[in-house]
């Protein structure tokens, strides 16, 4: 735990290698993460999202000299797509990232989404523990930008801002489709271009209407999840136009994600974002560890090619080798749940 008492200390080549132990599940970062989790929940974790082109590295570039600028320390995760052949990071190099360039209080790390069609891979949320825990005031998460799928991020940020290029009626259509109901924060980012006025009058539109199915109580499960409303309170989703390339509007979004974050502590809506978001957590890891625990059972039975061989010669069938499989799980819980009881 040498590694995690450095990280402690602020010693920021030990960030690094914990959060490359994180992002390749290297023997023991279960542990680390175990260890620091303790030491998280103060940092104000902000997702970017959006489509591909809508400017995010470039408005991630601004909002950290920002917030740089203010005196905070900031952490940086750009999740790129991943490399088909290694799994790791494609856009590595971030040129567009150069504002902070040597400041030391800016941590940047870019990160493989794995394959994850959300866009984030389970790891980012270990390593956003690692930058809180570090002590970063701030955490800025920049998506891959994978269309409607991409709504993974509002298991992790606090704070869900969705950035849409003017004049885009495509990705109009993929905010009604699916990360429409995700944000906390509209963006117009290039707002100087033409079309924006009419991707604004959209936006909108779609704001009230999404408003107006919460009022009534017909939300989605997505909806459900991420909407609270604390003793009357409620927060409305706002709008805001920027030119990343210069800067303008930053400050205006600066303002309205602060807004969004004293209005979780305020409402108490963040008590109940955590509890739902560590309940995702814990699925999520016991998902990951049953199928490793399956896959390693269907080696030891021949591997899965010999199975479906089985079936295709009617020895058996699907179901029944599904049953065979869990057998051993599921008669270890039983035994547990019987001593738990004793």
């Amino acid at each position: 735990m040498s590694l995690v008492e450095d990280l402690l200390a602020g010693d920021h080549r030990a960030l690094a290698r914990t959060i490359t132990r994180i992002e390749n599940r290297m023997s023991g970062y279960r542990d680390i993460v175990g260890e620091l989790h303790e030491h998280t929940g103060n940092a104000n974790v902000i997702g970017i999202t959006g489509s591909p082109g809508a400017g995010k590295s470039t408005l991630v570039d601004k909002l950290t000299k920002h917030y740089r600028d203010a005196g905070h320390t900031v952490g940086v995760l750009a999740i790129d797509p991943s490399s088909p052949f290694t799994g790791g990071s494609v856009l590595g190099d971030r040129i567009r990232m150069v504002s902070t360039t040597g400041d030391m209080d800016v941590f940047f790390r870019s990160m493989s989404a794995r394959g994850s069609l959300g866009g984030l891979s389970t790891a980012t949320a270990d390593a956003v523990k690692a930058l809180d825990a570090f002590g970063k005031d701030t955490i800025l998460i920049e998506t891959v930008g994978a269309g409607q799928n991409e709504i993974d991020i509002v298991k992790t940020a606090d704070t869900v801002a969705v950035l849409v290029p003017p004049g885009s009626g495509d990705d109009i259509q993929m905010l009604k489709a699916g990360i429409f109901e995700i944000g906390d924060v509209f963006v117009v980012n290039k707002a100087d271009l033409p079309g924006a006025d009419r991707t604004v009058k959209e936006l909108r539109e779609m704001i009230r209407t999404r408003e107006d199915y919460t009022a009534n109580g017909d939300t989605s499960p997505i909806t459900t999840a991420i909407e609270h409303t604390t003793e009357g309170t409620h927060w409305e989703p706002q709008l805001v136009e920027t030119v990343a390339n210069s800067g303008e509007g930053v400050d205006e979004l600066v303002s309205v994600l602060q807004d969004h974050a004293e209005y979780l502590t305020d409402s108490g809506a963040r008590t109940e974002r955590d509890r739902l978001r560590y309940a995702e957590e814990i699925r999520t890891h016991v998902r990951e560890d049953v199928r490793y625990l399956l896959a390693r059972e269907i080696e030891n039975r021949g591997g899965l090619d010999e199975l479906a061989s089985a079936v295709e010669q009617r020895e058996t069938d699907p179901y029944t080798i599904a049953d065979t499989l869990l057998d051993p799980i599921e008669s270890c819980l039983e035994e547990q749940s019987t001593e738990l009881d004793q």
